[in-house]
């Protein structure tokens, strides 16, 4: 019993973040100082928490979709809720993710956590003369699902975000301030409009452009650079016992 009321009392503590993985480690323990550098050598992000570090307080998250679906069974159907949910810090970053529960808080939390997984690097570039900041696609880029294939095309200064409803809230969240689209096929299945509109996103960094042609300077990955950091054991600190 008192082991119980100890573990509620004191259960502030257990919101610290205690990572699983080496990139986690590096992470919290200060190694990795910017995001880019783990999408630079393309390492895999296995924590939410990781994403929460470099971009807590700037994400904003949007559900764009919640569904029900079914499956037969002997006794029935069986209802569980699909949630669709985007995130984005309107700056250059966004992911997708979709989570299928049960109950509709239950899938929503699930579907933050894999966007979250998902957040990907958005490139900005310029329609003509390049003047002030980035504020449309780089070039002419599409992405598809199902039979929903978008087209995002570079639009002028002013222009605005020229969309269906869906890409509109992505393209926003991602930090594009003028993008023309173009969409063909069955647009009206959500998911797949969302799914397409973010390839689509994330094939802004696939094209490599003229002015990327330099010469590329190899270095170690943060693995390899923090090897003996990370062959050291973990050692998860202690809580702290509350005493009443």
């Amino acid at each position: 019993k008192q082991w119980y009321q100890r573990r509620v009392r004191g259960g502030g503590d257990s919101k610290e973040w205690y990572p699983c993985t080496k990139l986690g480690r590096l992470v919290k323990d200060g190694m990795i100082k910017k995001i880019e550098e783990i999408y630079l050598f393309s390492l895999p992000i296995k924590e939410a928490e990781i994403i929460d570090f470099f971009l807590g307080s700037k994400l904003k998250d949007e559900v764009l979709k919640i569904m029900p679906v079914q499956k037969q069974t002997r006794a029935g159907q069986r209802t569980r809720f699909k949630a669709f949910v985007a995130i984005g810090d309107y700056d250059g970053h966004i992911g997708l993710g979709v989570k299928c529960s049960k109950e509709v808080a239950t899938a929503i939390r699930g579907a933050i956590i894999l966007a979250k997984l998902s957040v990907i690097p958005v490139r900005r570039g310029y329609w003509g003369n390049k003047i002030g900041m980035p504020h449309t696609v780089p070039c002419k880029v599409t992405g598809k699902c199902g039979s929903v294939l978008v087209r995002l095309v570079p639009a002028p200064r002013g222009t605005g975000l020229v969309s269906a409803p869906v890409p509109k809230k992505l393209l926003n969240m991602a930090g594009f301030e003028d993008c023309y689209t173009c969409a063909t096929g069955q647009t009206a299945t959500l998911g797949n409009f969302a799914k397409a509109t973010f390839a689509a996103i994330a094939a802004t960094y696939a094209y490599l452009t003229p002015d990327m042609w330099s010469p590329t300077v190899f270095t170690n990955s943060p693995y390899q650079e923090y090897t003996d950091y990370l062959a050291k054991p973990f050692v998860k600190q202690p809580k702290k016992e509350v005493k009443y």
